[in-house]
């Protein structure tokens, strides 16, 4: 069984970092618009938060994470843009340590965690590791849009390792939520990390292939890109397919960004 200390470790470092980045804005700079459409600097923190709770929620209380998955099925269009709403209302100030102490509160939960611990969640039940790896994953993404809207640009580091990761490992629940058969061969996936090693998944000589830079396939399987603006290749039409509709996250498929210079 592996240790999920390490990607534990990573998730703060991750969050720690994209803390750095929004503590010292200024009020009117966390209502400035991001990417994703609808959503300020403050939804895309208060997101972070209401999904932070919800991880604790499944970590430590299954019954009432159960009472969450009902509300997400009761209202499944509404229930992420309402969360992050709620959240965007309050003060920065108050946001920001809401927040903080949200991931504090889940840090600890998933380091307290019985080895072999499996929680409940929107999609799959997720080990320990694999609950800090999709924090991981959202953290990196919504920090992303953050980033854009600041004008700021975030330099790649190892730990998208763990996002490369989940978004090969998303592969069939991708297939699924688009209502698509997953195909029942295993795929080659060859990326370059940002420090030039690479990171390989599947077998060698599959013949449904990925190749391309690590982050480029990290923006794919998070939605923050579209693909004819990334240098990813695949080979084979599975493989091909699987490129138009990855995604890392749990929950419907989104629409995705629109192609560099065209308007949504």
């Amino acid at each position: 069984m592996s240790d999920p200390t390490p990607v534990i470790d990573d998730l703060r470092d991750e969050s720690e970092e994209l803390d750095a980045l929004v503590a010292g804005l200024a009020p009117g700079q966390w209502r400035l618009a991001t990417p994703a459409p609808h959503w300020t600097v403050a939804h895309q923190i208060a997101h972070l938060h209401w999904t932070d709770r919800a991880a604790l929620t499944a970590a430590t209380d299954e019954d009432a994470f159960k009472g969450l998955v009902e509300h997400a099925l009761a209202a499944p269009d509404r229930y992420v843009d309402e969360g992050a709403e709620d959240g965007a209302r309050k003060a920065p100030g108050e946001l920001l340590t809401a927040w903080r102490e949200g991931r504090a509160a889940l840090d600890a939960a998933l380091r307290a965690a019985a080895p072999g611990s499996r929680f409940p969640w929107y999609g799959p039940p997720m080990a320990v590791a694999s609950m800090a790896t999709a924090r991981l994953m959202e953290t990196w993404a919504h920090g992303l849009d953050i980033a854009d809207a600041l004008g700021v640009v975030r330099p790649p580091t190892d730990r998208l390792r763990h996002v490369a990761r989940i978004g090969v490992r998303a592969r069939d629940f991708a297939y699924a939520v688009h209502g698509l058969t997953p195909p029942a061969e295993p795929f080659r996936v060859e990326l370059g990390g940002p420090g030039g090693e690479l990171w390989a998944y599947g077998p060698e000589g599959a013949a449904q292939r990925v190749t391309g830079p690590a982050l480029d396939f990290c923006l794919l399987a998070t939605q923050r890109a579209h693909r004819a603006d990334l240098a990813l290749t695949a080979e084979g039409p599975d493989a091909d397919r699987w490129l138009d509709i990855a995604q890392a996250f749990a929950g419907p498929p989104g629409p995705g960004r629109p192609q560099r210079g065209e308007a949504r």
